[in-house]
């Protein structure tokens, strides 16, 4: 789960360690949020673990509606996680106008967890 704009949670797929991908309504607040600042927090952590026991990774990002070419990119990734998900798969038409969702992706900067004193400590990819 991404949480982008004031706690949103999103369905998403990532590319190696910085890069995720989702999709969503460019009327939807978090994503006209993102035209004037695409600067984001994002929190992924696993919600099926005992109360106690999870670990989260926390990052700094920044996020874009994707165009052109990297959009291309960007859908078969978001496609193929999908389908591994049991989903439905995504093309292009899919988020292009007139389309009511569009791409987007976050690329993270800086890549943080927790210590056992609940301090961030940061991590080295």
């Amino acid at each position: 789960m991404i949480r982008v704009a004031r706690g949103c949670p999103l369905y998403f797929a990532h590319s190696e360690y910085n890069g995720f991908f989702w999709v969503s309504s460019p009327e939807a607040k978090h994503s006209r949020n993102l035209a004037g600042q695409p600067e984001v927090s994002i929190v992924i952590f696993d919600s099926q673990v005992p109360i106690g026991t999870g670990r989260g990774v926390y990052m700094s990002a920044s996020a874009e509606e994707l165009t052109g070419g990297e959009r291309e990119r960007g859908i078969e990734i978001f496609s193929r996680r999908s389908l591994e998900h049991g989903g439905d798969p995504w093309t292009l038409e899919d988020v292009k106008s007139p389309a009511r969702l569009r791409l987007y992706r976050a690329t993270a900067s800086a890549h943080d967890v927790l210590d056992a004193n609940d301090q961030r400590m940061p991590v080295r990819l």
